[in-house]
């Protein structure tokens, strides 16, 4: 099952990070870029190189392409066992993808963040890219970019750009941005729900907090699963011949999805 949260975990603040990988996120990434100082860059990835662990393999997001501390991260920690992927802030180009593929090792999954206008304008090309598992949506980042003032329908036409390119590229389905809010479970599902209308299949976390209201958002309610119940057992009865489930017929579609949620574990 594709992970449906990642939690950010700041790169210098080693207190932090067994209790991250304990939280119960899907993946943590231990954070170089945001999180971090420009003074305690150096000092952030050795306490991070000094944490991986190849048994317990974690993302860990670099510095972006035009900074002076991406060519260090990729050759310190691209090829390192315990990275489970490379999460590319400021994701633009192929050319960026190229470059932390030429350090990293064949396993080594790469995770776009589409933060500017620069980058939604190249999503296909960075979609395609060799070992781009996924793409995220950094929309903080993209509402600044683009003087853009709200993450609603403000956001809707990149974000249906963003699960299209990943549906035609064949990839995972996209991650959308974090919410800003800590203790509002209510307003956090609510984010999550709508991007999963959308069509992401996960959201990017920043407390620990965060979590439960993700995976709400990303599990089928108990509505969900009997409706889907209903719907297979009606196919199995009718013997093939046209069938109705709660006064609507079921075609391919319908069963299709019935089939998608009896399957789930969430």
């Amino acid at each position: 099952m594709s992970a449906r949260s990642y939690l950010f975990v700041p790169g210098n603040r080693p207190e932090r990070f067994e209790k991250a990988r304990a939280a119960g996120a899907d993946a943590v990434i231990l954070d170089l870029e945001d999180a971090v100082p420009p003074d305690q860059k150096s000092a952030a990835r050795d306490t991070v190189l000094a944490h991986l662990d190849p048994v317990r393999p974690a993302f860990v997001r670099i510095n972006a392409a035009d900074t002076p501390w991406f060519a260090d991260d990729l050759a310190a920690l691209a090829d390192h066992p315990g990275v489970a992927g490379i999460v590319l802030p400021k994701a633009e180009t192929r050319e960026q993808i190229d470059a932390v593929l030429a350090h990293a090792r064949p396993s080594v999954a790469v995770l776009p963040i589409l933060e500017t206008a620069h980058g939604l304008a190249g999503v296909t090309v960075l979609c395609e890219a060799p070992k781009v598992q996924r793409v995220l949506f950094g929309t903080l980042d993209f509402q600044i970019d683009m003087n853009i003032e709200g993450d609603g329908d403000e956001l809707l036409f990149f974000r249906s750009q963003i699960v299209l390119a990943s549906r035609l590229a064949g990839i995972e389905t996209p991650v959308d941005g974090p919410s800003t809010v800590l203790d509002d479970p209510a307003a956090i599902e609510a984010d999550a729900r709508r991007a999963r209308r959308l069509g992401f299949g996960g959201k990017l976390c920043i407390h620990p907090k965060q979590i439960d209201a993700v995976h709400r958002a990303y599990a089928w309610s108990d509505d969900e699963k009997a409706w889907a119940a209903r719907v297979l057992q009606a196919v199995q009865a009718s013997g093939g011949s046209a069938v109705a489930v709660d006064g609507k017929m079921v075609d391919l579609p319908v069963i299709l999805k019935a089939q998608r949620i009896a399957g789930s574990s969430g």
